[in-house]
């Protein structure tokens, strides 16, 4: 059966994103469509060499308040929401004059870039657009009889169909379900900003909105379906990264890697994260990206197989053969120099992704997690400490470089599944332990892996010996202390708060380690 096709017989097009603008112009002029335009727009097509004719003077009525109202009048918008196949909206439409308009293509006053661009209030409202949206809902909802365009990857389909004799209803309609979520994340973002002038960071009514980058080949299992979004923010990460090489990433690995890329983030000094499953596995901070490489492996090499690796600093060859050794799923860093991307490019299954800058830590920012029925919102976790924040509470306080190693071990910590709890020396993890429902099994599993890294690196004695420990959360009784000084810690930080503090400060003075309290829990769920 033969697809019915409606030709464009009249064309609104009104843009602020002029991308393709010209080619749609010409293609729906030459099939006898008459142009109507407004201000820039117009300009373009005019400059084209193309036949424009203004909004103004189709309707009679000239724009008004600063071009705040020009397409908010029957004579537009009867022409789009008029239905063609009711004669009383022909009858109507036909006694006051007003022509149909066949096609509407409109994308919205930008602005997103303008609230970027660090632009005061005025301007920023100044680029609400008002009478878009209003052309765009009406185009969309009268799908069966006009088309609705609001990005320019939709004009080459529809300069396709208008040289077959018009669009057909399967595509109008899919464009007008891709105007509603047009106009609803332009919205959405506008929603947020005012929130967020108000002081709101979690208002009555919270909208979000992403655009579709990919659809994944599965989600975390082959069964489930995945895609990747896009918000729009300006965060440097897996959305911001150019992919250099390897096949597509998975939903896993863009989970493991955007973990990965915000652990690094938190340190200054050169350093290496590993991590598997969400995990760090491997953390440590050196004079040189190469050297971090080899402390960050020798914590754990067997959960480093196949793994993701990210690094705070642009790829150096001398790191890039380092890493290029093992089986590495992907690199993530800010940048890499030619010759680290040439020894890469050898290692034909690895994903290599350049962000072009560090995620800031300490930033502003929400997280989201579903629950049945809505969904849980709350701020990053953006807290950091510092040695002035330490309370020492042991009778030996740490020494520098005990201090130096604690604090490491606790920016590690944020990154760690709960419960967990960190071994660190000399700017390296040496043993982690990682979501186990015991604080006293993770320091145990994190000794035990560290006794199995010993052997792997030939060596008699756990890397935990004269270590650091850290505990995301307060230990809630003395055993969990007691098992880090078991595994060879000289010295431990914690957030402190339990009501049985002082049952664990005495284990810690009775072995004679030093401890001191952050007063910030990092739980990481």
């Amino acid at each position: 059966m033969t697809e019915t096709r409606l030709p464009v017989r009249r064309a609104l097009l009104s843009v602020s994103d002029k991308t393709g603008l010209i080619e749609l112009g010409c293609a729906l002029a030459a099939h006898g469509a008459e142009l109507l335009s407004t201000g820039g727009s117009a300009k373009a097509l005019r400059d084209a060499g193309l036949t424009v004719k203004d909004v103004s003077d189709h309707t009679g009525f000239p724009e008004i308040l600063d071009g705040r109202v020009k397409t908010l009048v029957p004579q537009v918008h009867g022409g789009i929401l008029g239905r063609r196949d009711l004669p009383a909206h022909v009858d109507q439409m036909a006694e006051h004059g007003i022509a149909p308009i066949d096609l509407v293509c409109v994308n919205l006053y930008p602005f997103a870039a303008t609230v970027a661009s660090g632009a005061g209030d005025e301007d920023c409202i100044e680029n609400i657009d008002i009478g878009g949206p209003a052309m765009i809902r009406a185009a969309a909802k009268n799908f069966d009889h006009v088309t609705i365009l609001t990005n320019p990857k939709q004009y080459a389909a529809v300069i396709a169909s208008v040289g077959q004799g018009g669009t057909v209803l399967a595509e109008r309609r899919a464009y007008a379900a891709s105007a509603y979520a047009h106009t609803a994340a332009y919205d959405s973002m506008i929603s947020r900003w005012f929130a967020k002038q108000a002081g709101e960071i979690l208002p009555p009514v919270l909208t979000l909105s992403g655009t579709r980058d990919d659809l994944l080949r599965y989600g975390e299992n082959p069964h489930q379906k995945a895609a990747f979004y896009r918000d729009g923010s300006q965060r440097y990460g897996v959305a911001s990264a150019r992919q250099l090489q390897g096949k597509a990433l998975s939903y896993n690995n863009i989970n493991d890697t955007d973990a990965a890329f915000e652990a690094v983030a938190e340190f200054d000094e050169p350093t290496v994260v590993v991590v598997k499953h969400a995990n760090p596995c491997g953390v440590a901070s050196a004079t040189t990206l190469e050297q971090a490489w080899i402390a960050a492996l020798r914590c754990d090499p067997v959960s480093a197989f196949g793994g993701i690796v990210a690094v705070n600093r642009p790829l150096d060859a001398a790191t890039a053969q380092r890493i290029s050794k093992i089986f590495t799923e992907v690199i993530v860093a800010p940048d890499a120099d030619a010759e680290a991307v040439e020894i890469l490019e050898r290692k034909k299954n690895l994903r290599l992704l350049l962000t072009n800058g560090m995620p800031d830590p300490e930033a502003e920012g929400l997280a989201f997690r579903s629950v049945a029925g809505g969904f849980l919102a709350q701020t990053r976790d953006a807290g950091r400490v510092t040695e002035a924040d330490l309370r020492v509470v042991t009778k030996r306080a740490p020494t520098p470089q005990e201090m130096k190693d604690l604090l490491f071990a606790f920016r590690v910590a944020k990154h760690v599944k709960s419960n967990a709890v960190i071994y660190a020396r000399n700017g390296a993890t040496v043993g982690i332990g990682a979501g186990q429902m015991s604080r006293v099994d993770s320091a145990r599993i994190a000794a035990r892996k560290s006794e199995d890294a010993a052997k792997e690196a030939g060596e008699h004695t756990p890397l935990t010996q004269g270590s650091v420990a850290a505990s995301d959360a307060f230990f809630p009784f003395a055993d969990g202390l007691e098992s880090v000084v078991a595994a060879g810690a000289v010295a431990v930080i914690q957030p402190g708060g339990s009501i049985r503090d002082q049952e664990v400060i005495d284990a810690a003075d009775a072995a004679g380690i030093a401890m001191v309290f952050t007063g910030m829990r990092h739980f990481r769920h």
